[in-house]
């Protein structure tokens, strides 16, 4: 299975193999998050078993740069799914909200002070919803 195709970047690679849709158990989703809507610094990586199984074992990668277009952190997201045995995958055709953690990096409730740019800004569709 390969993840990564020639001057396109790992990302697009990602997303060719969940347009195939639902192939079965295991899932790998892929959610891709930054401090705006066009620089992606964090991947998280999980994997769903089966219907009813919650998405373990979890893992993050981080950058300064653009996730989507790193190889090396393609080939080692790649390596991660076929050792999990991943057979389908779910991603965001988007960055999908702030790379910091709620409660974790910041208050609950509040918006990142470090990513104004999704302060009152929907993480999916990032529209304004204030």
């Amino acid at each position: 299975m390969s993840f990564i195709l020639k001057n396109k970047g790992p990302a697009t690679a990602f997303r060719k193999k969940a347009k195939r849709g639902f192939r079965g158990y295991p899932v790998g989703t892929i959610a891709f998050y930054g401090p705006t809507a066009s620089l992606a610094t964090k991947v998280v990586v999980g994997i769903k078993r089966d219907k009813n199984a919650d998405v373990d074992p979890l893992r993050k990668w981080f950058s300064e740069n653009d996730l989507r277009q790193d190889e090396e952190i393609g080939l080692q997201i790649a390596a991660f799914l076929k050792e999990q045995g991943v057979v389908s995958v779910a991603m965001a055709d988007r960055i999908i909200g702030c790379p910091h953690e709620e409660g974790i990096d910041y208050p609950d409730g509040e918006s990142c002070p470090k990513c104004p740019f999704w302060a009152g800004r929907d993480r999916f569709t990032h529209e304004r919803i204030q």
